[in-house]
């Protein structure tokens, strides 16, 4: 008896062993499959890391993001349209899309110390056009310190509420102007109430023919068909502010609208109102040598400085577009350091404002360069709606475009207009101490002015930040095989490359 319980025992000892045994097993097997599952998983997932592309998308890519060849709602004759404002001046048909003898609309697509103002005030001056000059600046102002290309959205929605003569856009920006805004206006109602907006209230209002003459203002001293420049004094003493229902009122009448403005970064971001049939418009983008804009910038260094900083604080979201980056001046701490003695707070200063009006340029001439090659591929419906205008060829010729612009636009030439623009170009006066004003002064002599005042290393900064766009507009680098000496001899630039 006592044998067979201790047999029993036994075997029941064993039978526990034997399970933990199988359990234990069990366990390492589980274990050493988990293991070896995640090591083949991970060996696949280096494998997928290493397929895709370890770089900034192509330049090629990046451009396609704006998706240029879709053709623009109710457009099914886009192959025989016309390439009227491809910038060689050639003529078509209207463009497709568009409502022939409607109401057209104009977006002068510039940057700061372009020229920009001048040209706005040559469609200010005609009697057939409703002029609106840098709106968007109430925009920045209230969203600042907004990156540039983070309110391009916003700029654009802006710009398609004022084209359809709705203002009331602006009750959600209109604030007190800057300290150092140099075209400030009336100052703003008390508190800056959106609900007391008028005629006051809109960036440079003081010159704009429509709010300055009848019948906005009855006893405006030159009437709105007459060419000249308003007296910005005699305005503000004869004309009272008006509402803006009044303005709209006044906008809807005429049969074409125009925008000038200086803050959308890339032509891309007005794709869809381009596409737009209902809106049929026209873009004439600005440029100049940058290294004129490099020397007028600098000229009004304070006045740009807080926009500069807003368009530098794009530079690294527009980095992996796939462009080169530039460096156009030295880091501010490393430029003051280098001054004899430190510099003193003046001169870091100074050099503070240069180095962010320096990056700001870096970053426009990327987007020119972006622009430059979207316009070189763009399908025929676009090349109908976008024209290309040199600075330079604006004051060496014109009259000639003066009427090519007229052509682009639909409006029909004037004798008193194209005397005013050769007058405006052949003034006495060289330059202004005012940098925002308009006047008549002698454009020629002004083209080559930054050769006077720009350093060497200056000069060779913005040649090596600009120079890609700077080739595809054909503004020859400094000495480059003697080309740009002989060019100043004749006191003209080379033809730009056009898009075909």
């Amino acid at each position: 008896m006592t044998s067979r319980r201790r047999w029993r025992w036994r075997w029941q000892h064993r039978r526990l062993a034997l399970g933990l045994g199988l359990y234990t097993l069990l366990l390492l097997l589980l274990v050493s499959y988990m293991l070896d599952y995640g090591a083949r998983r991970g060996r696949a997932g280096e494998e997928e890391l290493l397929l895709l592309p370890r770089r900034c998308p192509s330049l090629e890519e990046a451009l396609g993001e704006w998706s240029w060849d879709e053709q623009p709602p109710g457009d099914a004759s886009q192959g025989a349209a016309g390439a009227r404002g491809n910038g060689t001046g050639s003529e078509a048909a209207a463009a497709p899309g568009s409502r022939a003898g409607g109401k057209r609309h104009v977006y002068l697509h510039a940057t700061w110390r372009t020229g920009s103002s001048f040209l706005g005030e040559l469609f200010n001056q005609h009697p057939d056009v409703f002029y609106l000059y840098e709106p968007m600046w109430h925009l920045w102002q209230a969203l600042y310190p907004g990156d540039a290309l983070s309110l391009q959205g916003a700029l654009r929605d802006m710009i398609r509420s004022l084209f359809r003569c709705d203002f009331s856009v602006l009750r959600l920006y209109v604030a007190p102007p800057a300290p150092r805004d140099p075209l400030a206006p009336f100052p703003a109602p008390a508190g800056g109430k959106a609900s007391n907006l008028s005629t006051a209230s809109i960036f440079g209002w003081r010159t704009n023919k429509v709010i300055c003459s009848a019948p906005l203002c009855p006893d405006a001293s030159r009437a709105r068909a007459e060419v000249g420049l308003i007296d910005g004094a005699a305005c503000e003493r004869s004309c009272p502010p008006r509402a803006l229902r009044d303005l709209e009122a006044e906008c809807r009448k005429y049969p074409v609208v125009v925008i000038k403005d200086v803050r959308l970064l890339e032509l891309g971001a007005l794709l869809p109102l381009l596409r737009d049939p209902e809106l049929d418009l026209r873009v004439i983008q600005l440029f100049r040598d940058p290294r004129a804009v490099h020397n007028s910038r600098l000229k009004a260094k304070q006045a740009l400085l807080r926009e500069s900083i807003q368009v530098l604080r794009s530079r690294h979201r527009a980095e992996p577009r796939g462009l080169p980056r530039r460096q156009l001046l030295p880091p501010p701490a490393a430029a003051a350091a280098a001054l004899p003695g430190g510099g003193g707070i003046r001169a870091h200063q100074q050099h503070r404002a240069e180095f962010f009006l320096g990056g700001a340029l870096e970053v426009i001439c990327q987007a020119w360069l972006r622009d430059l090659l979207f316009s070189r591929r763009a399908p025929a419906w676009l090349r109908a709606r976008y024209t290309q205008l040199r600075y330079e060829d604006l004051v060496l010729e014109p009259r000639a475009q003066l009427r090519r612009l007229l052509r682009f636009t639909d409006l029909p030439a004037l004798p008193a207009l194209e005397s005013f623009v050769l007058n405006m170009t052949r003034g006495a006066a060289y330059s202004s101490e005012r940098p925002f004003l308009i006047s008549a002064r002698d454009a020629r002599e002004a083209i080559h002015a930054w050769r006077e005042r720009l350093s060497r290393e200056q000069v060779r900064q913005v040649e090596d930040a600009c120079g890609e766009a700077m080739n595809l507009l054909s503004y020859p680098l400094n000495g480059a095989d003697g080309e740009q000496r002989q060019e100043d001899a004749r006191g003209r630039p080379s033809a730009p490359h056009q898009p075909g």
